[in-house]
């Protein structure tokens, strides 16, 4: 029997995302950009060093390159001796070799020359006179120092494709002397707004009017997660002026978002339209989640559509659960990325009873609170429609569909917002 909306089932939210995972995505093509705007990119190519890194056997301590056998035994109360007789500059080739029974002075980073084999902190030294210090403290061979390789050999593979690079790893690459790398281009993803009380933010409102907030929320959400939004417009509700926009969408963009429309009356046209397209057409329309019950999922000529509801609570929790995952696919992540999924996550007490339906899986705004060294998770509860629930929290907890609740006190996962 069909559901008061008219769909017949809801499909669970492990189903969907199943779907979901069973279609082919199409990555993007790429692009060669310098590593100062790499940091978020995801790489199109493996990267392998060229060199060794350092390049050098060097120093990390201020102090005396030495010989570490000239050290062996020494303590404050039986000292050894050793002859100064040269020293390491920053940035220039040792000339010279330390021998038995002497030491070099040596800054943080400098070369270390031939015949040493350790470094000697400063700390453990005491100056006789300009040529001769006392030894207090015994070293082992290869002690403050990083060997010429230790770090990154030349031909090892550093990051293999489908990796994301993070600020760490621009200063790796920096460090290996490349300055630019090939990464897939940002996916584009068309955000097409519909509905005949909708109008721009800038716009003055007449009664029953809504201003336009799902684009600009989703336009967000699309750059946060690496993707270029392409605001397509405000469309009525009409069969030829929002296929019209498909059309132009699906030649423009990876993928597209359609807001409002999606739950099923008189005006419903995003399941008919998307299929209209032709196949696969719609995969699945009406998942058990609250809010987003009314989320559709689609595919033409290999772009995936996602029509969402017309809440942006609903937009925001819908976009979190199906949409950013496939977004991060279009845009080249490696698959084996595991961590993206449990990103953002922290450990918190329920502060209050949530009751659920069992069969549904229900998301819950919360506000993160820190009671006597403990993280709390406070229930922003309201209205689907309301929106200034999304302002006050901090981040989403789930109540699996499983669950008939979660009691006062029981420790959940909170997925925090992106910043």
């Amino acid at each position: 029997m069909p559901d008061m909306l008219g769909r017949v089932g809801l499909i669970s939210v492990s189903a969907a995302k199943g779907l979901i995972a069973s279609v082919y995505y199409k990555v993007t093509g790429v692009d060669v950009i310098g590593i100062e705007s790499s940091v978020g990119r995801v790489l199109a190519t493996d990267i392998k060093s060229s060199e060794d890194l350092p390049a050098f056997s060097r120093s990390v301590m201020d102090g005396f390159a030495i010989k570490s056998s000239d050290t062996f035994g020494a303590t404050e109360s039986v000292p050894a001796y050793l002859n100064v007789t040269h020293e390491v500059f920053m940035g220039k080739l040792p000339d010279f070799k330390v021998n038995m029974g002497e030491a070099a002075k040596i800054p943080t980073g400098g070369m270390l020359p031939d015949g040493a084999d350790s470094v000697l902190m400063l700390e453990h030294t005491q100056k006789l006179d300009e040529n001769m210090i006392e030894v207090v403290r015994a070293v082992a061979p290869k002690e403050n120092t990083v060997l010429r390789g230790e770090d990154v050999k030349a031909g090892e593979l550093l990051f293999q494709r489908g990796h994301q690079l993070r600020p760490q790893d621009a200063g790796v690459l920096a460090a290996l002397g490349i300055s630019k790398v090939t990464v897939h281009k940002l996916p584009k993803v068309a955000i097409i707004s519909t509905g005949d009380e909708i109008v721009p933010p800038e716009s003055n409102i007449n009664p029953g009017q809504v201003r336009d907030i799902n684009t600009y929320t989703l336009a967000a959400l699309v750059k946060v997660n690496g993707g270029e939004p392409v605001i397509m417009g405000i469309f009525r509700d009409d069969y030829d002026t929002m296929t019209e926009a498909m059309s132009k969408s699906l030649n423009c963009a990876n993928m597209v978002l359609i807001t409002g429309g999606s739950s099923v009356g008189t005006k419903d046209l995003t399941p008919k339209i998307i299929n209209s397209f032709g196949a696969p057409g719609v995969i699945f329309h009406g998942v058990a989640l609250k809010p987003g019950k009314p989320t559709i999922f689609g595919v033409v000529k290999e772009t995936p559509v996602f029509g969402l509801p017309g809440h942006p609570s609903a937009v925001m929790v819908a976009f979190d659960v199906f949409v950013r995952g496939v977004l991060l696919k279009i845009a080249g992540l490696s698959e084996d990325c595991v961590l993206s999924e449990y990103s953002g996550r922290v450990r918190a007490r329920i502060a209050k009873n949530i009751s659920s339906l069992p069969g549904r899986e229900d998301h819950i705004w919360v506000k993160v609170e820190s009671r006597d060294g403990e993280l709390w998770a406070v229930p922003i509860l309201g209205k689907s429609g309301l929106i200034n629930t999304m302002v006050k929290a901090d981040g989403v907890t789930v109540v699996g569909a499983d669950k008939r609740g979660i009691p006062e006190g029981y420790f959940v996962d909170v997925r925090l917002f992106q910043k």
